[in-house]
């Protein structure tokens, strides 16, 4: 089972004092295994189109609903940075929610926050799209799963492709869902992460609309059809404005393609940059870590079992080896 309906104890991490809790979700990150900007719309936001895949590397939210005479959610979290006001998604995903089922229901929220700020693997719209699956299956399921997905549209660009089954060539702002069969299980992915962040429109602030590749986007989805994890074509429009706002992130990759690996590439508007494959040198973590005094972990790719009352799960203990 991807979550459990039985209480579970979790220590409240600001007072000590065991919580329990009716649901417990692994919130996964994702990848963008090529991502084209295909141009600005008139609504100021860019079509892009993009492979999305997600990982065993992810936060973990636990949720328990509140008496029925509560008028507010109760949110906590571990990252001290995180928001608990009504601008987090979470506390978003939870009004539209109600707005939309017409629910009177109030819950108690608690995030693990593992997954990075400013990283490009989608963390924030992740808990978005774990918050609204939890919030239905503990009402009794007033809504079906196609309304969540046309719902999550609402919050935000990313949120719509968590709800799916995890391989998704994604069009629109990223909230257009053409569901693709699930790549084979690949367990030799790398997150590799500085401590430096950058936010999004920093990046696109950064964008050359000469510069953008010619690629077909539908010729690249082809190659990981017909080629492979290995022998697809990896590539990102967002990299060059990124490696001009942060000329690290250049030199990181270059220091991972003469380290070995098969495939280097950021993930969304970065800063994270992803590997796939084994170097020959093992040692390759410790070196990296000193020189850039980044954040790696090792995780796989996973998929949403199918079921609409089944979400993901974590395939290692920690959805992720952090080194």
């Amino acid at each position: 089972m991807q979550f459990s309906t039985a209480s579970q104890d979790l220590t409240d991490v600001r007072t000590g004092a065991h919580q329990q809790w009716d649901l417990e979700l692994f919130s996964p990150a994702k990848i963008n295994l090529f991502l084209r900007i295909m141009g600005k719309r008139p609504d100021n936001y860019h079509e892009l189109a993009s492979l999305f895949q997600t990982v065993g590397f992810g936060d973990n939210l636990y949720f328990a609903k509140l008496p029925e005479d509560a008028r507010a959610d109760a949110f906590t979290c571990t990252a001290p940075n995180v928001p608990s006001d009504k601008s987090n998604l979470v506390m978003k995903a939870l009004d539209l929610f109600r707005a939309k089922t017409g629910t009177h229901q109030f819950f108690r929220v608690h995030l693990d926050k593992l997954i990075p700020a400013q990283a490009g693997m989608g963390g924030g719209s992740g808990d978005a799209a774990t918050t609204l699956f939890a919030a239905n299956e503990l009402t009794g399921c007033p809504a079906t799963p196609e309304q969540l997905v046309a719902w999550s549209g609402d919050l935000g660009s990313d949120i719509t492709f968590f709800l799916s089954s995890g391989t998704c060539y994604c069009t629109g702002r990223g909230e257009v869902l053409h569901p693709q069969p699930n790549i084979q299980a690949y367990k030799k992915v790398w997150l590799i992460k500085p401590e430096e962040g950058l936010s999004t429109p920093m990046v696109f602030k950064h964008l050359d609309y000469n510069e953008l590749s010619s690629e077909d986007p539908l010729e690249l989805l082809k190659s990981f059809q017909d080629k492979g994890i290995e022998g697809a074509t990896y590539l990102n429009d967002l990299e060059p404005p990124a490696f001009k706002a942060l000329p690290m992130l250049k030199q990181m990759k270059q220091d991972m393609q003469a380290a070995g690996f098969k495939v280097v590439l950021m993930s969304g508007s970065g800063t994270t940059l992803f590997a796939l494959g084994d170097p020959a040198d093992r040692d390759w973590p410790i070196v990296f870590t000193r020189k850039w005094g980044c954040n790696i972990w090792r995780t796989e790719f996973i998929n949403r079992p199918e079921g609409e009352h089944l979400w993901y799960r974590q395939e290692r203990p920690y959805g992720a080896e952090h080194k």
